[in-house]
């Protein structure tokens, strides 16, 4: 039976919603909610240029002009769309129904194309391009205008990988809104004003953004455009594929365009979940590593004379297989690297077990200690999404990054925290030496009682973090009591009882506690058991049951796995170093990262038999018996696991014959060693894991590492605090010189009353040495404790560990 409408029954309006009507639909919308979101999930496309759904509302452009009308009276004008928050009752009409609405916004594409050159043939954004769409779909057949268009000298350079055609802007404002909302640095602004109003910078604010690249992306013209892109492509004669970010550990999606067999640029893929829609500069830029000149593309075997030659893959497998067949009575260590997949970390731990007998294997190319093993044991392996990621961290009241500096370490992870101070008022809190970037860009001023960048900060001389961690003043204490949450960075190795105060302090508050490394595979890499004390799935190799799982899944024989325990990083290079090992088989490994790169290269050049499985030429494979190729990203499928422990899988962007990833090299290797890895392929290496799975039974104990007492300096002395920049002399970034001028310059930074007792003068040089080496650099003053100098781990000049051999929390010298 049909029941006129005039009796049924007024279905209720929701709580917290209102009901309007929109082209002649009734729908119910969240209060608050603007008018063209509630118009987007009917949908209906209202066109626009300045709205963006991750931006504050501007009203910029005024293309979303719509009709409206208001307890049965309409508005004396068009509104915006985009600025116009949802009321009860409302009715709208857009350009599908209203001729008013149409007419507006025809009229304002005519004013927006008066001075745009219209040249879509060689401009970057066609095919593309909004603005081209749009006046195809909502403009005019024909323009009343016939004036000389207005020109300007083109391209402005905003950056050396930003450049700026300004006819073509429309001044929606997108760059600086982003700049200034989600970056935190205004590295770009509106200039002028009136008719002469222009997107530009300022001569007196250098360009530092890590950002910047976004601005490209989002620009709905081709205003901004990339200095390495510009005129390279069209848009419709690319490949697109999607991706994960293998620069850092935030497992970012990314888009990767592909021409021809190369990548011709990388955009942020839509992840609402991890990146939304950002990246970082590094991630969006750093690719040509796969086509440098250091590319090794074919497999090499050192000759009787001493010199590395190519060879092919038998020759080359099998020489590797006989010279490690030979070393394996004296022992073989194997170091896998941080930036390798899952799958290919699970080979490498394979690789250890099986075909070289031992669990001297770890991936930690960098400094490490026994306190993180027992840290990851217990507090990392397991761990994911649902117990703390982006959307937790994102509403957490209360962060403290400890031994971390987001920006430059995890710059998704800084992005969502300047995001949640932003617009939650979130307390960000970092125990570190300087009111860094970062520390200013999470305090922001959310009203009259916010607190100052100063106040966020927890100032600790390097090597005393784990003391005053213990000791935190009450109101960091109670704010993570409220459901907050501890970021710890793998810096923490460095410092004797700093993640035992991490896990205390967790226990103590409630706080989620997130470990953020820096490289792309660490996270994936403790899960597949590429440590020397855990085997895949977080089993401790001490456990018999636990070893007699993983034999069952990997048809071993009972007993046939290692028992002790193996060496970790320092120790496996200190024993090839003494003659302890024989062999050596490193992935992806750069010595000058590790903590003693001289005992490093002393080990490289020591030891008996090297393997070195590369992307590059590098120190190692200099000192290579054997040098076997291994895919990059582009080309080979895999999978990342980032630090909320979220799986990021992924597929090859370029043809992919003729390369193997690490797993197939390894699996290909142990056969000649007639061991059966069953690594195959990826997709065989991960289908194991899964089937391993995670451990059973308890966490082990939290580490219970005491803390100690930090160097002091004596005269003309200081401690030395460290971390890696994001933009640096890192190994993927060969080639990119548009990225590299983009850096921080490097400084020698130290405060005011320090610089006096040494001799300092801001602006002038300043020596920083040990007995192995010395670097000179500017001096800029900073809020750092006393008897404290702050430098870059590798940018440029600043080498700290191949130059000075020293780390966080080390004695230097410093000079004027």
């Amino acid at each position: 039976m049909t029941i006129a409408p005039e009796k049924m029954e007024a279905r209720p309006v929701p709580e917290g919603h209102v009901r309007l009507t929109i082209d002649g639909q009734e729908v119910d919308a969240p209060k608050g909610e603007l008018l063209i979101r509630t118009c987007e999930r009917l949908g209906i496309i209202v066109p626009r240029f300045c709205d963006h759904p991750l931006l504050d509302p501007a009203g910029a452009c005024r293309q979303c002009l719509v009709e409206v009308e208001m307890g049965g009276r309409p508005m004396p004008k068009p509104q915006a769309s985009c600025t116009m928050t949802v009321a009860d009752g409302m009715v709208v009409k857009t350009q599908h129904s209203s001729p008013v609405a149409k007419k507006a916004q025809e009229g304002v594409m005519e004013l927006l194309l008066i001075n745009h050159p219209l040249d879509c043939p060689i401009c970057d954004k066609g095919g593309e391009c909004p603005l081209q769409n749009q006046a195809m779909s909502t403009g005019r057949t024909d323009s009343r205008f016939i004036e000389t268009k207005r020109t300007f000298p083109k391209p402005l350079p905003i950056s050396s990988q930003v450049l700026l055609d300004r006819e073509r802007c429309v001044l929606c404002q997108r760059c600086t809104r982003f700049s200034e909302e989600i970056g935190g640095d205004p590295f770009i602004d509106l200039l002028e004003r009136g008719a002469n109003q222009q997107i530009g910078v300022a001569d007196d604010k250098p360009f530092q953004s890590y950002f910047s690249g976004n601005t490209i992306q989002i620009c709905p013209v081709g205003a901004l455009t990339s200095a390495a892109y510009r005129f390279r492509s069209r848009p419709f004669d690319l490949v697109s594929t999607m991706g994960v970010d293998e620069h850092s550990a935030s497992g970012a999606a990314l888009r990767i365009d592909t021409r021809r067999g190369a990548v011709m640029r990388r955009l942020a893929g839509n992840d609402p979940e991890v990146n939304e829609e950002w990246i970082d500069d590094k991630s969006r830029f750093a690719f040509r590593y796969l086509t440098s000149k250091g590319r090794i593309t074919r497999p090499m075997v050192r000759g009787a004379d001493g010199v590395l030659a190519e060879t092919s893959w038998t020759e080359a497998l099998r020489v590797a297989a006989e010279g490690l067949l030979a070393a394996r009575p004296g022992g073989i260590g194997v170091l896998a690297g941080g930036r390798l997949t899952v799958e290919d970390a699970y080979a490498y731990g394979k690789f250890a077990r099986v075909a070289a007998g031992t669990n001297d294997v770890d991936f930690r190319a960098r400094p490490n200690s026994t306190e993180e093993l027992d840290f990851l044991a217990s507090h990392v392996v397991g761990q994911g999404p649902e117990t703390l990621s982006y959307t937790r961290l994102e509403a957490a009241p209360a962060v403290l990054c400890v031994a971390l500096e987001p920006e430059e370490e995890a710059p998704i992870v800084f992005l969502r925290l300047r995001k949640a101070a932003r617009k939650h008022g979130q307390r960000v809190f970092h125990l570190g030496q300087w009111t860094t970037p970062a520390v200013e860009r999470t305090s922001l001023q959310l009203g009259a009682a916010a607190p100052a960048a100063k106040d966020n900060l927890i100032p600790a001389v390097p090597g005393a973090e784990a003391a005053v961690l213990s000791e935190l003043p009450e109101h960091v204490v109670e704010a993570l009591r409220g459901g907050g949450v501890i970021l710890v960075g793998e810096r923490a190795a460095e410092v004797p009882g700093l993640y035992s105060a991490v896990a205390a302090l967790g226990a103590r508050t409630g706080a989620a506690i997130g470990w953020v490394p820096r490289r792309a595979g660490e996270r994936g890499a403790v899960e597949a058991g590429a440590l020397p004390t855990l085997l895949p799935g977080g089993r401790a190799v001490t456990d018999a049951a636990a070893r007699a799982e993983v034999e069952k899944v990997w048809g071993l024989a009972a007993g046939t796995l290692p028992v002790t325990p193996g060496r970790d990083t320092d120790e496996i290079l200190a024993a090839a170093a003494n003659g302890e090992l024989a062999g050596l088989v490193v992935g992806g490994v750069d010595p000058t990262d590790l903590a003693d790169p001289a005992t490093a290269l002393a080990a490289l050049r020591e030891v008996g038999f090297l393997v070195s499985l590369e992307l590059h030429a590098s120190a190692v494979t200099e000192l290579a018996d054997v040098v076997l190729p291994v895919a990059p990203d582009a080309q080979r499928a895999g999978s990342y696991v980032n630090w909320e422990g979220r799986l990021r899988e992924f597929g090859p962007a370029l043809d992919a014959s003729g390369v193997l990833p690490d797993c197939r090299v390894l699996d290909t290797l142990a056969v000649e060693m007639d061991v059966d890895l069953f690594t195959q392929t990826p997709a065989a290496a991960a289908g194991e894991l899964d089937r391993l799975g995670l451990r059973a039974g308890a966490a082990p104990a939290a580490p219970t590492v005491p803390a100690v007492e930090p160097l002091r300096p004596g005269f003309g002395q200081a401690v030395l605090a460290t971390w890696r920049q994001l933009v640096d002399d890192a190994s993927l970034a060969v080639d990119e010189p548009a990225l590299a001028g983009t850096a921080r310059p490097a400084y020698v930074r130290i405060n005011a009353a320090t610089a006096t007792v040494l001799g300092l003068t801001e602006g002038e040089s300043a020596t920083v040495r040990t007995a192995s080496g010395a670097i000179t650099l500017p001096v800029a003053l900073a809020d750092l404790p006393d008897g404290v100098v702050w430098l870059p781990g590798k940018s440029g000049d600043s080498r700290v560990r191949a130059v000075l051999g020293a780390g966080h929390g080390d004695l230097v010298g410093v000079t004027a």
